[in-house]
């Protein structure tokens, strides 16, 4: 072979070696190092928080549904648990039980919880409410369809006789919109069967001059029952209740008394 040949083979080999190796460095990401900024970036701070690992429903005792986990230092707030501050938080809260629902994941709180030494009812009433004890039956509650935090309203149906001796009913709303915070001993529906609760008592959530007017009414009444209420109704504004059943509306030297059903006033003996 000629020498002249020998060169330009050898020379188109070199040239495509070249362009091989180029195109190969094309490829690899450039890493620009400024002058003075070759330091790593910072590590994000890290704390340990305490959140529920399963689903702690209202009124569940605390046992083995807490864990640690990490949570960005900066984004820790106020009323989170941290394993620094209490590490032995998790066997301090036991027993504990949940006056809100806990979501898995979600941090716990001590605000959502209620001491071993504490009354479940009277902490999860809100500050000037009282809970007032109501007896129903299937056929008194939607039929049995009334859950704990439904709201109702609570209707009497008593029985009236005219002057001419003859007997009717009246039935009339007393009460509007009213939480119910439990039925019997149960303050949600039953986990196991998911079906609604049917019992005898419903635990209703009430004012003082509500708890007035209940007391009264069940004196009074042939039949109490409960009308289920839409949800969207929760934050409605409730008038034109039966304020007359009690004292804190009559006039003054008057008491109100029940006989046969029939409510009037008689003036009080000075």
């Amino acid at each position: 072979m000629k020498a002249s040949r020998l060169l330009v083979l050898g020379v188109a080999l070199a040239t495509a070696a070249g362009a091989g190796y180029m195109a190969l460095n094309m490829r690899r990401p450039v890493t620009i190092i400024e002058a003075g900024n070759d330091a790593p970036p910072p590590q994000m701070e890290i704390e340990k928080v305490l959140v529920a690992s399963l689903e702690i429903g209202i009124g569940d005792i605390l046992e083995e549904q807490m864990r640690w986990q990490q949570w960005p230092k900066e984004a820790v707030t106020e009323g989170f648990i941290t394993e620094t501050a209490e590490p032995t938080a998790i066997e301090d809260l036991k027993g504990s039980i949940a006056r809100l629902t806990i979501m898995p994941g979600e941090p716990v709180r001590r605000n959502k919880l209620i001491g071993k030494d504490q009354s479940f009812m009277s902490s999860i009433l809100p500050s000037g409410q009282r809970a007032v004890a109501v007896e129903i039956k299937a056929d008194t509650s939607a039929g049995g369809f009334v859950l704990p935090n439904d709201y109702v309203d609570l209707i009497m149906t008593r029985r009236s006789t005219n002057t001419a001796g003859a007997e009717s009913f009246i039935t009339e709303t007393i009460l509007k919109n009213i939480r119910v915070l439990a039925i019997d001993q149960f303050i949600r529906e039953d986990e196991k069967t998911g079906k609604s609760v049917v019992g005898q008592t419903a635990t209703l959530q009430l004012t003082p001059q509500q708890s007035e007017i209940v007391t009264v009414a069940q004196q009074m009444a042939d039949r109490l029952a409960l009308a289920l209420r839409s949800t969207a109704d929760a934050t409605e504004k409730v008038s034109g209740e039966a304020d007359y059943l009690v004292n804190g509306n009559s006039k003054r030297g008057t008491v109100k008394m029940i006989k046969s059903g029939e409510v009037s006033e008689v003036g009080a003996k000075k």
